[in-house]
């Protein structure tokens, strides 16, 4: 499991002129299997994503979202072993 910190680099401006482009990149992931859930951080200075996959994978992936190509969000990639977890999202631990 993956938890993927986005930072934005821009002013909201520039942030929501590649965020159409941006939610393209997302549905596509989230279709693939490898994106589980996502949101705006509040304040609104970044967002996350948690995810599955392999971290060389989910590392490409985010090297091409418009975010990055255009340079307005920096991304930071973390594992996390999951230990416990809800009744219901126990398919989250694989």
């Amino acid at each position: 499991m993956f938890v993927i910190e986005l930072l934005y680099k821009a002013d909201l401006k520039r942030i929501d002129a590649h965020m159409g482009a941006h939610m393209k990149f997302l549905r596509k992931y989230y279709a693939a299997g490898n994106f589980l859930a996502s949101g705006r951080k509040v304040p609104r200075t970044g967002g996350i994503i948690f995810a599955r996959g392999d971290r060389a994978e989910l590392e490409a992936y985010v090297a091409v979202d418009p975010f990055t190509i255009h340079g307005v969000a920096a991304y930071e990639v973390t594992e996390i072993a999951l230990t416990t977890v809800s009744e219901g999202l126990e398919t989250l631990k694989s």
